[in-house]
């Protein structure tokens, strides 16, 4: 799925943030959040949600955009850090692409 130009990004960080899992925690970030553990990766994906949703609500677009580019770097540390790809993820997006979002959630709650 990352043939697309859009896609590069998350491919190219996917592959640096697994590169990060055999670093030294006492010289990369990334490595020192793994080091940490799951519970230091979603307190990082929470700051960085809220800080997103701050960002918003006081109407800056470029914070907004800052925000969430932490966010969406502390999210694809934590699918990094549980095995998983940026390509499952945009899978499940372009699976749910054309579906109404009520016949998607209907779908979940019937399996």
């Amino acid at each position: 799925m990352s043939s697309n130009p859009e896609n590069d990004i998350l491919q190219k960080l996917a592959e640096i943030l697994e590169q990060r899992k055999l670093a030294d925690p006492e010289t990369s970030y990334v490595s020192k959040l793994y080091a940490k553990g799951l519970d230091t990766i979603l307190k990082k994906v929470g700051e960085e949600a809220t800080e997103t949703v701050i960002a918003a609500k006081n109407g800056d677009p470029e914070q907004v955009i800052y925000e969430m580019a932490d966010l969406w770097f502390h999210c694809l540390v934590l699918l990094a850090q549980q095995d998983l790809k940026p390509d499952a993820v945009l899978a499940e997006l372009d699976r749910r692409f054309g579906l109404s979002g009520i016949t998607e959630k209907a779908q979940r709650h019937s399996s």
